[in-house]
């Protein structure tokens, strides 16, 4: 590769990246958030559960709406599109006083957020010779670890200080410098929409389950809905689950502060491995670790065990979703990739809907933290099987 050809794909990762950091700062701040509401608010845990669902649903919403129009009218329109949608509505959520509006607005960023993610690593694969594809979307993905990372530090910072409305008024004003640069971001090179052949959205949906792709489409559903599922329903309690466990807002807030800066090395690993192991282990090796380290802290009596598990689990689950989106694009033509991208992320989305919704109605039923985490651990093999059993390894195959 050439010097210039770097920077190009330099500047597209840092110009996708902080749009993905950005999105991440906000699902990060949403977990801290709803340990502060239920506070200020007097939440139940069913209206906390509900708070992580909508977002969801809003995500599951984008993701198939603008996956489908990524494939109708470009990458850059519909990145930009998500972008202003997620930050819009990230502001104005700071100035809410009711649950209900709180939560319409939580449908919209998530809509901006789940459109998004797919069609960012669509962007990025179809930029990115294939040798290096990859690792630059794994990269890619390290971003999210960066948006959670500061909204870990906002949180314990600016929360117990300043209060919920100020960590989101921080958490929106950035994405609009992320706008402002996207403006000069191209599209895909590989989406032409003069030359592309004129197809309706109902004939790329049926192509995606057509035979050359329906086994594709299986291993990719199940994946997504596994991850997902558990990410969501781990990852936007864990702040709430410590204080469950005992420990004060501000304690909580820094002990998965310091879980969270395990996210990096995740990511950092999983890009080194993908292009030399491939796609399959990674993702396998990764989620095995993520269900394992899941066990061991549903079932931590102690604090040095606790952080210790939480601090793997960050490392694995995070690493694997690195791997989830390398792979995602890769199952598909560019016809149908951001239809067949959205498609996925929209199903795991529904994960992310009943994963927070069942923690919340768990708990309220008395169910210990222990059997909560083990059936996030076997959501977890289950997506592991279904890479095993049914994925084929696209390491350093030309995209179609």
């Amino acid at each position: 590769m050439t010097k210039v050809k770097n920077i190009s794909n330099r500047k597209l990762l840092s110009i996708a990246g902080l749009g993905w950091l950005f999105d991440a700062m906000d699902v990060g701040m949403l977990s801290f958030i709803m340990a502060a509401l239920q506070k200020d608010w007097n939440l139940s845990v069913q209206q906390m559960g509900w708070i992580g669902s909508v977002n969801s649903i809003g995500m599951a919403v984008g993701a198939l709406l603008f996956g489908l129009l990524a494939d109708k009218i470009g990458r850059k329109q519909v990145f930009i599109m998500t972008l202003l949608l997620f930050s819009v509505g990230s502001g104005l959520s700071a100035f809410t006083t009711t649950l209900a509006m709180f939560l319409l607005l939580r449908f919209f960023i998530g809509m901006g957020l789940g459109g998004e993610l797919p069609v960012a690593s669509t962007l990025v694969s179809e930029t990115v010779p294939a040798k290096e594809r990859g690792k630059v979307v794994v990269l890619l993905e390290s971003f999210w670890a960066g948006g959670w990372l500061i909204a870990a530090l906002i949180s314990f910072f600016v929360i117990p200080k300043f209060g919920w409305q100020t960590a989101l008024l921080l958490s929106a004003l950035p994405a609009f410098y992320a706008l402002y640069l996207r403006w000069n971001l191209p599209d895909s090179p590989r989406f032409e929409p003069v030359q592309t052949e004129k197809r309706s959205v109902f004939q790329n949906i049926a192509e995606v389950w057509s035979k050359p792709y329906r086994r594709e489409t299986i291993m990719l559903w199940i994946l997504w809905f596994c991850v997902v599922f558990s990410y969501y329903g781990m990852f936007l309690w864990l702040p709430s689950v410590m204080v469950m466990k005992g420990f004060s807002l501000i304690k909580s807030f820094e002990y998965v502060l310091i879980m969270t800066l395990a996210q990096l090395p995740g990511y950092f690993s999983a890009a080194w491995l993908i292009e030399r192991a491939g796609r399959k282990f990674v993702l396998i090796t990764y989620l095995t670790g993520t269900a394992v380290s899941a066990y061991f802290f549903g079932n931590a009596d102690s604090l040095p065990l606790l952080l210790t598990s939480g601090i793997f689990l960050s490392f694995f689950n995070l690493g694997a979703w690195g791997g989830l989106y390398a792979y995602t694009p890769e199952q598909y033509p560019t016809k149908i990739r951001g239809t067949g991208a959205g498609m996925a992320a929209s199903f795991g989305r529904v994960g992310g809907i009943l994963g927070p919704l069942l923690v919340g109605y768990l708990i309220a039923q008395k169910t210990s933290i222990t059997t909560i985490f083990v059936i996030f651990c076997i959501a977890i093999i289950i997506g592991a099987i279904s890479v095993l059993l049914l994925g084929k390894e696209t390491k350093a195959i030309e995209l179609e």
